[in-house]
């Protein structure tokens, strides 16, 4: 895989992390033709999730924007086309070229594949996995002096579990990452962590459990940007800092849930 496109870290073990939206390099022939600033760009990637990923030994971090290609939407619809597959932005200055869609879909194929390669080596030596899918999300969409999106249907933290054909199977992992994450202390102080309340999780989640029903456990995690200011870039650092340290924390009770579930450690 082109490490231009994606950075890739091999460790050991059953965990894996990845920051599929961190990216936001663009190749030169699909810089000619998007139409939006960075700064809009940015407003919708998810920056500074790459650093989190260190809680895995491996991991793989997205260079390139979604606004290239979209890892975590399914292959036909991870180039957006019109307005409506990017909330409403005009994304291209006029409609790409059909070599530019072809090159952007032979990167994301190439991502796939490198991923599959990777769970299957797990699955294979450890019996189960678990994949930390980071992610952040906007909760300010009305400017930055409009009222933040409700905290009842917004938390800080929102795990996406949905795309788990038997929850059941992993209720215990899920259920003890959660509570631990919502334990942690974050400068002195805990997050309110729920299960499939914003995000039910995307095709990252979707495509794992699918090739790996009785191996792969996705966590897709979305942090609210609470970190950062979303309409400037301009980080929090003790916050995402804090956040990383919390992300790490619930590395033991995961490993330990897997042990149960039969993984060979």
């Amino acid at each position: 895989m082109d490490a231009s496109f994606c950075e890739l870290s091999l460790g050991d073990g059953p965990l894996v992390a990845t920051a599929i939206h961190d990216g936001h390099d663009l190749r030169p022939e699909v810089a000619q033709h998007v139409a939006l600033g960075e700064a809009e760009r940015l407003r919708e990637e998810d920056p500074f999730t790459g650093t989190w990923t260190a809680l895995a030994p491996t991991r793989l971090v997205a260079r390139r924007s979604r606004f290239e290609v979209d890892l975590n939407r399914p292959r036909e619809r991870c180039v957006y086309r019109c307005p409506e597959d990017a909330w409403g932005l005009e994304v291209w200055c006029k409609d790409p070229p059909e070599g530019l869609i072809e090159r952007s879909l032979a990167a994301y194929d190439d991502f796939y594949a490198t991923l599959e390669r990777i769970e299957a080596e797990r699955a294979e030596r450890h019996g189960r996995f678990v994949v930390f899918d980071l992610h952040a999300y906007n909760h300010r969409r009305d400017g930055p002096e409009g009222v933040p999106a409700a905290v009842s249907k917004n938390p800080e933290v929102n795990v996406g579990t949905g795309t788990l054909a038997d929850r059941a199977r992993w209720a215990p992992l899920i259920e003890r990452f959660v509570a631990d994450l919502a334990s942690a202390d974050v400068l002195g102080r805990r997050l309110d962590v729920r299960e499939n309340v914003r995000f039910r999780g995307g095709n990252l989640g979707r495509w794992t459990h699918e090739r790996f029903a009785d191996s792969g456990c996705v966590l897709s995690v979305e942090f609210k940007k609470f970190f950062m200011d979303e309409w400037t870039g301009v980080l929090d650092t003790a916050q995402h800092a804090a956040i990383g340290r919390a992300l790490a924390a619930t590395v033991p009770g995961v490993l330990e849930e897997l042990a149960r579930l039969g993984a060979r450690l």
